[in-house]
């Protein structure tokens, strides 16, 4: 696999496919739940990371995000985040990784005419965790879900303006949820850009097929990638082991 490209591995079967990563060569994003967090043994994450590196692979992190939410207008929902970030922490000082990818949690549906008091609440929050990021030595990078189009990111990251802070750009939620094209979203947020998380559908679901077999337009991406951040990471996104071999041939094309 070449060093830029990682794969989705949910923390719960890290034990189970470990094997077969190393083999394979593949350097793992590993996704951890609520319920990863609250299970996470210390001295087995050490073990697992010890091999991981010692076999020359990278990692990265994808942070827990179900009902979370950086920016929230309720304190308690904020705590719960912050508490569930901690972990994450805690986990980055072990594995080490590259970066770190969180949901920032907003959307216009539900924060529309609150966007200024999300906003607030998200650049306070993250203030907090980018000091543990620069001690570690990885990057935290905020992924757009129901982002429409790039502007509360941009005044996010833009606020934040740190080079700890940077954005991982989701191709499949851009597909469903765009209003502007590829390249109005990489002029505002290419220049922040650490992360891509790759993977296709036909603009209905988050079908997380293998890239070449929805409808998105690859050679454009790449190309954007390649002009705005090519030293970027490059995560595919494949929930089976099938999905993931199939994209793993399919980005040869481009990486």
């Amino acid at each position: 696999m070449h060093e830029r490209v990682h794969a989705h591995v949910p923390y719960l079967r890290l034990s189970d496919q470990l094997e077969h990563i190393i083999r394979q060569r593949i350097n793992p994003e590993i996704a951890f739940s609520a319920e990863g967090l609250d299970l996470l043994a210390g001295e087995e994450l050490t073990a697992q990371a010890r091999l991981l590196h010692t076999a020359g692979l990278a990692t990265t992190i994808h942070a827990p995000f179900l009902d979370l939410n950086p920016g929230a207008l309720d304190h308690t929902i904020r705590e719960a985040t912050r508490l569930r970030f901690r972990q994450t922490f805690q986990a980055a000082r072990i594995l080490q990784p590259r970066a770190i990818v969180f949901h920032p949690g907003y959307d216009d549906l539900r924060y529309g005419d609150k966007r200024m008091a999300w906003l607030e609440n998200s650049v306070d929050f993250w203030r907090e965790f980018i000091p543990i990021a620069r001690e570690i030595g990885c990057t935290i990078a905020v992924e757009n879900i129901f982002e429409k189009e790039p502007s509360t990111l941009h005044a996010l990251l833009e606020t934040v303006d740190d080079p700890c802070f940077r954005h991982c750009f989701d191709v499949g939620h851009w597909n469903m949820f765009t209003t502007v094209t590829m390249e109005d979203w990489f002029a505002e947020l290419g220049p922040f850009l650490a992360e891509v998380h790759v993977h296709d559908n036909h603009g209905q679901a988050d079908e997380h097929l293998p890239l070449g077999e929805g409808e998105i337009d690859f050679d454009l991406l790449f190309g954007l990638v390649g002009h705005y951040a090519p030293h970027a990471i490059l995560t595919i996104e494949a929930h089976t082991p099938e999905r993931l071999e199939r994209a793993l041939r399919n980005i040869r094309t481009y990486v």
